[in-house]
């Protein structure tokens, strides 16, 4: 369960620095925090929402955590822009017995977004070779 507050350096920018949330609206399987600093017109939003589909053997989960962050558009500055990223976890639940192989495709998504090759350093700076192809569209 995560905390009512990400305020401790639980969720850094590409700077490396810490962006503070507060949870807005929470559910049974659904959660919303804000960024506690920003600004009405340009919010900037976590979610984290899970799903089940399925029965016996054929249960799967799905969760997503996204964050939405709203800013001044840059070639046209009279209209706001939204970018929005997410990650997708589709488990399947009903034929697990533990989370290990979960787990390991999450960090190898992770690695490959966050390291460049050998390198064992998280980057921030989003210059991973992963996180390089998804914010320039190569390949």
């Amino acid at each position: 369960m995560l905390a009512n507050s990400l305020n401790t350096n639980e969720i850094k920018n590409a700077a490396g620095t810490e962006v503070e949330f507060s949870r807005l609206s929470s559910s049974e399987r659904s959660t919303v925090f804000a960024q506690i600093s920003e600004s009405p017109a340009a919010p900037h939003r976590l979610s984290i929402k899970h799903t089940e589909v399925g029965e016996g053997l054929a249960k799967r989960r799905r969760s997503v955590l996204r964050f939405d962050k709203t800013s001044v558009g840059q070639s046209d500055t009279t209209k706001p822009i939204t970018n929005s990223v997410y990650v997708v976890c589709d488990i399947p639940i009903g034929n697990m017995t533990a989370y290990t192989e979960a787990t390991n495709v999450l960090a190898e998504l992770m690695s490959l977004c966050a390291t460049t090759g050998a390198g064992t350093t998280v980057l921030f700076d989003c210059s991973g070779l992963g996180a390089t192809a998804l914010i320039n569209g190569t390949l």
